[in-house]
C-alpha cells in the first residue's frame, strides 16, 4: 500500500508495539501530528509542558516498564530541548527512540527558521542517530532505531526527519520488529575460572549494578546470592534488585553508602561486580578500590572492562545469560566467619537520630514507605533527597526506583514520574524531590493536572541547594556561594494555581495526615515539608578517598575537622 511519511511513522510505531508517546508539536512535525490524530485510537500521545519533560517522561516510562520510550519534538529549540533527557537516558542505558522534525531537505544547511544540526549535537549522547534523506529509507531506519536501542547495552537513538519526507509518499508493507538477539558468547574456560575464584573465596562480596535491572536479571541474581551465601551490596542504579530486608543485602555502596558495605569491599578477597562500571561515585579512588580482592567483572559492554578499575577476570555479555550459565558451577556456602566480621563492621554504621521537634529526612522517608504498599513506584530528582531516598526507602523491585544516576539531572523527577504513572495508572507513584531540583521542572504540574495523574510529590524543603551547600560546608569553609537562594516560593499556592492540591507541613504528624489525604485525591498533590537547613547526607566518603576517610557524623564541627582543608 502507498502511505505518506507521517502515516509510515505511525505504522512503524504500532509494529514495534508502541501505544504511548510523549511530545510537543511544532511546525516541522505538523504532518506527523496530523497522522497521530488519525491514529489516536492506537497511539496515545501525552502532551507535556516542555520537550525536556517529554524526554524524561519517555525515560521514566521505559525504566518502569522495560519497554522502549518514545519522544517526539519539532525542529530547532524543540529538538535541542530534548538533549538533557537524551543524555540522561544515555548515561543510564535506557532504551529510547527520539523522533525530531527538521526543515525540508531543500533548506538543510541554509540556516532556515528553526534549523539545527541535531544529529551532530546528539552524536556523543546517543547509541546512534539518523537523518532520513529519502522517503524510501524512513521505515527501515525507524525499525533499525528500535533494534539498536534495545541491542547490547541499551540506550537512546535519535531519528531526524525533514518535513518534506513526512509528506512524501511511497510503498509500505507491515513487518514484524527486527529481532534483538543475545549476542553473548559464553566462554567455558572463563566461566570455570570465575566459578573457581568464587568457590574458593573466604571473604567474597557481590556488587550489583544497573545492568542487572536492565537485563531483567533480578531473579537470577537473587538465586546466585542465596546459593553462594555471599554478602551483597548495590550501586544507586541497582536499588531494589534485592529487597531491602533480605538478609544478605547490605545496602548502598560508594560515596554515600553504608560503612559496612564499603568496609566489606575494602577487606574482601574476592569482588564479583555484576552489571556495574565502577563509576567515580563507587570506586572513588580506583587505585585503592578493593585492594585485597581478586575482581571479576560481568558487563555487557566490553569497553567498560578495565576502564575504571583493573580486574582479574571478566565475562562480557548479557548479565542474565551469564549468570544463568554461572550459577550451576557455584557451590552452596554460608560464609559464617565472614558474616560475623561484617556484623562487627555493621555496628559502626551511621544511625540517624529521630526528632520530636522537626521533620528529619530519614523519618520522612520511613513515613512515605509506611503510608504506601510495596508496589509503589518511587521517582527522585537529584541531590540530598535522592541519597536519603536511596538509603532509607523500603525497595522491593528494581523497576520501582527511578532516578538519574550517571548524569545526575536535576529536574528529572516530575517528567519521569509522569511517564511511570502513564505506564501504570493502577500503581501509586511518589515523586521525591528537593526545593532546588523541583524549581527546574515543576511546570510539568499542568501535564499531571490535564491527565488527572495522582502523583504525590514530597518536597524536602530546606530552602537551600542542599548537596552543593553540604560540600561548601565540608570543603569550602562555609563559603556559601549562591546556595542560599532566598526564594519565597509557596509550593501550596503554586500547585493550586495549576489545578492540583497542596499542603505545607512542619511536623511528622502533619505530614502523615496530609499523605493519607493525598492518596484519596484524583490528581497531583504536592506536600511541602520543612526540613532542617543543615541536614546532611551521611555517611560520606570525600571524592577521591576511601572508606578509611569516611565521615560518620552529621555535625558541622566533626565534618570540618575530618575533611576541611585550608588549601581547598
Amino acid at each position: 500500500m502507498k502511505l505518506n511519511g507521517s502515516d509510515i511513522i505511525a505504522e512503524v510505531l504500532i509494529e514495534q508495539g508502541v501505544d504511548t508517546i510523549f511530545g510537543y508539536p511544532g511546525g516541522a512535525v505538523l504532518n506527523i501530528y496530523d497522522a497521530l490524530y488519525k491514529y489516536r485510537d492506537k497511539i496515545r500521545h501525552i502532551l507535556t509542558a516542555h520537550e525536556q519533560g517529554a524526554a524524561h517522561a519517555a525515560d521514566g516510562y521505559a525504566r518502569a516498564t522495560g519497554k522502549t520510550g518514545v519522544v517526539l519534538a519539532t525542529s530547532g529549540p524543540g529538538a535541542t530541548n530534548l538533549v538533557t533527557g537524551i543524555a540522561t537516558a544515555y548515561m543510564d542505558s535506557v532504551p529510547m527512540v527520539a523522533i525530531t522534525g527538521n526543515v525540508g531537505t531543500s533548506l538543510i544547511g541554509r540556516d532556515a527558521f528553526q534549523e539545527v544540526y541535531i544529529t551532530g549535537i546528539t552524536m556523543p549522547i546517543t547509541k546512534h542517530n539518523f537523518m532520513v534523506q529519502n522517503i524510501s529509507e524512513l521505515a527501515p531506519i525507524l525499525r533499525e532505531a528500535f533494534r539498536i536501542a534495545n541491542s547490547g547495552r541499551k540506550g537512546p537513538v535519535l531519528v531526524d526527519i525533514p518535513k518534506d519526507i513526512t509528506a512524501a509518499v511511497t510503498d509500505f508493507e507491515r513487518q514484524p520488529p527486527l529481532p534483538v538477539e543475545d549476542s553473548t558468547v559464553l566462554d567455558e574456560k572463563k566461566l570455570q575460572k570465575a566459578a573457581e575464584l568464587i568457590n574458593s573465596a573466604k571473604r567474597p562480596v557481590i556488587e550489583l549494578g544497573g545492568g542487572v535491572a536492565s537485563s531483567d536479571a533480578s531473579d537470577i541474581a537473587r538465586a546466585l546470592v542465596e546459593k553462594t551465601g555471599i554478602p551483597t551490596c548495590h550501586t544507586l542504579m541497582a536499588t531494589g534488585v534485592l529487597g531491602y530486608d533480605e538478609p544478605l543485602n547490605y545496602g548502598l555502596v560508594g560515596m554515600h553508602g553504608n560503612y559496612v558495605t564499603n568496609k566489606a569491599i575494602d577487606d574482601a578477597d574476592l569482588l564479583l561486580a555484576i552489571g556495574t562500571r565502577f563509576s567515580d561515585r563507587v570506586a572513588l579512588d580506583p587505585e585503592r578500590f578493593a585492594p585485597k580482592a581478586k575482581v571479576i567483572q560481568i558487563d555487557i559492554d566490553n569497553s567498560e572492562i578495565n576502564k575504571n578499575v583493573q580486574v582479574d577476570e571478566y565475562l562480557t555479555g548479557d548479565v542474565k545469560t551469564i549468570l544463568t550459565a554461572l550459577l550451576p558451577l557455584l557451590e552452596e556456602k554460608t560464609h559464617t566467619d565472614w558474616l560475623e566480621v561484617l556484623a562487627e563492621y555493621k555496628k559502626h554504621d551511621y544511625v540517624p537520630k529521630d526528632s520530636d521537634t522537626c521533620i528529619t529526612p530519614h523519618q520522612l522517608v520511613h513515613a512515605i514507605c509506611e503510608g504506601t504498599d510495596k508496589e509503589t513506584i518511587y521517582v527522585t530528582d537529584v541531590g540530598q533527597h535522592q541519597m536519603w531516598a536511596a538509603q532509607y526507602l523500603a525497595h522491593t523491585n528494581s523497576r520501582n526506583f527511578l532516578t538519574s544516576g550517571g548524569l545526575g539531572t536535576m529536574g528529572y523527577g516530575y517528567g519521569a514520574a509522569i511517564g511511570a504513572q502513564i505506564a501504570f495508572p493502577e500503581k501509586r507513584v511518589v515523586h521525591i524531590t528537593g526545593d532546588g531540583s523541583f524549581h527546574m521542572n515543576l511546570n510539568e504540574a499542568c501535564t499531571a493536572v490535564s491527565y488527572h495523574l495522582p502523583i504525590i510529590t514530597v518536597i524536602f524543603d530546606n530552602r537551600v541547594l542542599g548537596m552543593v551547600r553540604q560540600w561548601q560546608t565540608c570543603f569550602y569553609g562555609k563559603r556559601y556561594s549562591q546556595t542560599d537562594p532566598e526564594r519565597q516560593t509557596d509550593f501550596k499556592k503554586v500547585i493550586e494555581g495549576f489545578g492540583g492540591k497542596g499542603y505545607h507541613v512542619h511536623t511528622l504528624a502533619e505530614f502523615k495526615a496530609a499523605y493519607k489525604e493525598a492518596q484519596q485525591y484524583d490528581g497531583p498533590v504536592w506536600i511541602d515539608c520543612d526540613i532542617p537547613k543543615d541536614a546532611r547526607v551521611v555517611p560520606m566518603i570525600p571524592a577521591g578517598a576511601t572508606v578509611h576517610d569516611i565521615l560518620l557524623a552529621d555535625s558541622c564541627e566533626t565534618c570540618e575537622k575530618q575533611c576541611y582543608k585550608k588549601d581547598n
